[in-house]
């Protein structure tokens, strides 16, 4: 455990792609897997920032687990060490299982919106219940509301200006669903894909429209219905066909690319639309040593921004109703049973909830 760590006893942990990616492609023999965790604070380090930690406080976040640098940290594991300050205390009116669903998709949502694509922050409404504090200095983010918000900027319900569209390909992913309550809140209008059965769910976390990902006019329909304007698409899956799709459905000026994953060079077919892609472990600010395409050098810039980021998005968990979590499975077996999970979600078993295990419940 380092200085600026916490010691983490694990109650629940969350089953990841990433975590499946990772172990496939590099494996280290003897190490920890598992990168989403919630569970109760053991130890606090004495560089850690976060004035509200203290033993016993519930918390949850994400590690870089499978780690060839520390080999016996991650989070698929009765104890876990991890960044003091880029973890959230879970309030009240969310339970671990949910925590162990946002502890990855909150940072990585963060990164890819508004660290990458730098869309407007999402707004704090003072009507909602919330306040400011100084965990909310850098980015106030909460509900939309019919009222004018800070800054002056109107919400799109009362602005006369045409909308501004967002894409979010996989809207149906714990990253997808949690991407468009962010850009609703960020005064966008988020359009998303998934699966039929999952319509009512984005729906419910706020996509404007939804489309069916698997219907050969799919890019076509969000063009349309995006009148030809669309500038932004995040795209959750990040393979050759969800990229073409995101590519077709783009506006004329063309715009910005955004991966979750390294995405395939072969299918940037369009000079006028940015590509790029995040890693949430850059967070950390310390060097990925993976292979290609993985691997990234340490980045100062986006440990400064998580910490912001972390803190800012703290004020919105603390107000129930504001943020809504993925719906949970949970598996059998507690941390036994991890090994099926990350089997399930190599298979493609999940749609529309989050595998989540019980370690110490």
């Amino acid at each position: 455990m380092e200085e600026d760590e916490i010691l983490v006893r694990v109650r629940c942990v969350g089953i990841n792609p990433v975590d499946v990616k990772i172990l496939d492609m590099s494996p280290v023999v003897g190490a920890t897997a598992g990168c989403e965790f919630a569970g109760d604070v053991a130890k606090i380090g004495p560089l850690v920032k976060n004035n509200r930690l203290k033993v016993g406080t519930p918390v949850f976040g994400c590690v870089l687990g499978n780690n060839v640098d520390r080999p016996s940290n991650g989070a698929f594991a009765e104890y876990v060490a991890a960044t003091g300050d880029l973890v959230f205390v879970l309030p009240s009116h969310l339970s671990y299982q949910q925590g162990a669903t946002l502890g990855a998709a909150l940072p990585t949502v963060g990164m890819a919106l508004y660290h990458a694509l730098r869309l407007p922050p999402p707004y704090f409404n003072k009507a909602g219940g919330a306040c400011e504090t100084r965990e909310a200095a850098a980015v106030t983010p909460v509900i939309m509301s019919p009222k004018p918000m800070q800054g002056g900027r109107p919400s799109p319900e009362k602005s006369k200006v045409a909308p501004k569209y967002v894409l979010v390909y996989g809207g149906s992913t714990v990253c997808g669903a949690i991407a468009l309550q962010m850009i609703r809140k960020s005064g966008f209008v988020p359009v998303c894909t998934c699966s039929p059965r999952n319509f009512d769910m984005v729906k419910a976390r706020g996509a404007q429209a939804v489309f069916d990902y698997q219907s050969p006019s799919c890019a076509d329909d969000i063009k349309r219905y995006t009148a030809d304007s669309l500038a932004y698409a995040l795209d959750c899956i990040a393979d050759v066909g969800s990229m073409r799709i995101c590519y077709a459905a783009m506006g004329h000026l063309g715009g910005r690319y955004m991966g979750l994953n390294p995405f395939p060079v072969r299918a940037h077919t369009r000079r006028d639309i940015q590509p790029d892609y995040i890693l949430v472990y850059t967070m950390f600010g310390k060097a990925i040593n993976l292979p290609r395409p993985f691997g990234r050098p340490a980045r100062p810039r986006d440990l400064s921004f998580a910490e912001d980021w972390c803190h800012s998005v703290q004020a919105i968990l603390d107000s129930p109703g504001q943020i809504y979590p993925h719906p949970v499975e949970e598996g059998m077996h507690n941390l036994y049973g991890v090994i099926n999970g990350l089997d399930r979600v190599r298979k493609g078993d999940m749609s529309g909830v989050k595998l989540v295990y019980n370690i110490s419940i």
